[in-house]
């Protein structure tokens, strides 16, 4: 098939339905009905989520017993926040869908708005409307930020990610897709103990060893449904048999580390669902009487909780990581070269506590130094397997099944330093806007040249010596983030008000400074990001 691969097709938006007919394949059962795991409002409508409209809404209102819309944002501290409208007449429900609500953006944006003109209207997009799992009688819908004269609000976190999102688009023609790799701990009485887990050789167990399974199979179910792009779940490395800590609300207490991976989505929606999936673990968690953290480490020794972002670079909907001769093409380079030009400041955005500085460390499967490599997870950036020049490989093993006809690049580049405490809209922000820069300048095919370390780099020890580092601690991350403040800034993508918000942050982050030696110390820093964006 030479350089044609498979394109894009609707099966995201219909995972099981009768929508679902990708090389006339029918997803529908024998009895036409869907498999569970779809959006129950594509399943009432009969449309993709892109297609919602008002009118639609107010129906699922008026024939599913809906009893109140909950409107989420999201706030400067990265966080969903909620606000809730009963239900009693379709007038009014209509009302506040097509105009929205007030809301004090200066408590919202401590800081960022003005006390005395703290007014910012929340209005719903309606493609992100989704039943709530907690409460099926609520209609759930995220909001955006406008300002007084209907013009979305610059300062607002989504806001400067759909402006350095359409200035790729427009400057490149292309379309830049993420998948996010969701990490954390979930914190549990164990009693009795038994099929005790082995310390950091969590990393997909299976019951009874893995405790939690039906937890996160909960999780899975509630976040799939709702967005969709679900991948999988699994156990992941760390496993806390008894955490000491000073915090009564995780001393003594067990904890299993786990991981929900995403399909590739377009870097928006992307950024939308890993926040609301946060919020879905958690609110998971709570009603298990368990807790989920996200914290970067938990304790001295065990596996830290990486928040890592695949990417792909996409033309009228088609990959394009990978050129006719099977290497990185020259987009992809390109775009490796620009995540290591703003590798350093990116970890303003994505490595937010002191406790992130602890997780980066070498041999720990965490990068240290700025640089890119294939396969290997020490490196910022890894280069994954993507099923390029191979394929039809359940045929070797069932070697009676016919061949397929799909040919489709799956081909990522991973970036490996953020952690849960990053701000997810302004780290994918400053991604897109790498993007970006790596196709307005040459110097991106020189960087992915030079800063490209083999396997006998890190065998040798040599990456340490050779490679830039990343920054130490939040101090150093401050510093490097104003110091190409105007990698962000140009062409007013990010507020100057949201850089030295994020720059004051790290600046007392880093005023907290430990004693290494001193077990207590190390317990607090990183026990106190518990619940941490």
């Amino acid at each position: 098939m030479g350089c044609i691969r498979g394109g894009f097709s609707l099966k995201y938006l219909f995972p099981c339905s009768k929508y679902n007919k990708t090389l006339g394949v029918s997803y529908m059962n024998d009895n036409n009905t869907s498999c569970a795991l779809i959006n129950p409002l594509n399943e009432i409508l009969q449309k993709p989520a892109y297609l919602f409209s008002r009118s639609d809404l107010v129906r699922v209102i008026q024939t599913q017993g809906i009893e109140r819309i909950t409107f989420h944002y999201i706030a400067l501290d990265g966080r969903l926040k909620e606000l809730h409208f009963p239900v009693t007449d379709l007038y009014g429900a209509d009302r506040v869908l097509a105009e929205g609500e007030r809301a004090d953006g200066s408590s919202l944006f401590k800081g960022m708005v003005d006390e005395t003109l703290s007014d910012l209207y929340i209005v719903p997009e309606y493609k992100t409307a989704f039943l709530n799992p907690f409460n099926p009688k609520s209609l759930d819908v995220i909001c955006r930020y406008l300002t007084g004269d209907g013009e979305r609000a610059p300062f607002a976190l989504d806001s400067i990610l759909s402006r350095a999102n359409a200035r790729f688009q427009q400057n490149t023609g292309l379309e830049l897709y993420a998948l996010g790799e969701l990490e954390f701990f979930l914190i549990f009485e164990q009693n009795p103990m038994l099929y005790t887990a082995q310390p950091q050789k969590g990393y997909h167990a299976a019951a009874p060893f893995f405790k939690n399974g039906h937890i996160l199979d909960e999780m899975i179910r509630h976040i799939a449904q709702i967005t969709g792009a679900v991948k999988y779940g699994h156990s992941e490395v760390g496993f806390l048999e008894n955490i000491d800590s000073s915090m009564l609300e995780i001393n003594g207490k067990s904890a299993e580390q786990m991981e929900v991976e995403f399909q590739p989505r377009p870097v928006e929606d992307m950024a939308d669902y890993m926040v609301l999936s946060r919020w879905i673990i958690r609110n998971v968690a709570y009603r298990h009487g368990c807790i989920a953290t996200f914290a970067p480490k938990l304790a001295e020794g065990a596996a830290g909780n990486g928040f890592h972002f695949h990417l792909d670079l996409r033309r009228d909907q088609k990959n394009i990581m990978r050129g006719c001769d099977g290497k990185l093409s020259s987009e992809a380079l390109r775009l490796i070269g620009g995540l290591c030009e703003y590798a350093d400041s990116l970890t303003g955005f994505g490595n937010m506590s002191a406790s992130s500085y602890l997780r980066l460390v070498p041999n720990q499967e965490a990068p240290t130094q700025i640089c890119w490599s294939d396969l290997n997870r020490s490196a910022l950036i890894r280069v994954p397997l993507g099923w390029e020049g191979i394929n039809d490989l359940a045929q070797r093993i069932n070697p009676r099944e016919q061949g397929s006809d799909v040919s489709e690049s799956r081909q990522t580049v991973e970036l490996r330093s953020a952690d849960g405490t990053a701000l997810v809209h302004p780290l994918l922000a400053g991604i897109v806007m790498a993007a970006d820069w790596a196709f307005q300048s040459d110097l991106s095919l020189e960087l992915a040249q030079k800063l490209y370390a083999g396997p006998e780099a890190f065998k040798s020890g040599d990456v340490q010596d050779n490679y830039p580092s990343l920054p130490a601690n939040c101090l150093e991350s401050r510093e490097i983030l104003l110091k190409k403040r105007e990698l962000y800034e140009h062409d007013g993508i990010f507020p100057a008000g949201v850089i030295d918000y994020v720059a004051s942050l790290l600046e007392s982050e880093g005023k907290n400074q430990f004693d290494v030696n001193r077990i207590e110390d190390l317990e607090m820093i990183m026990h106190r990001d518990l619940h941490k964006h």
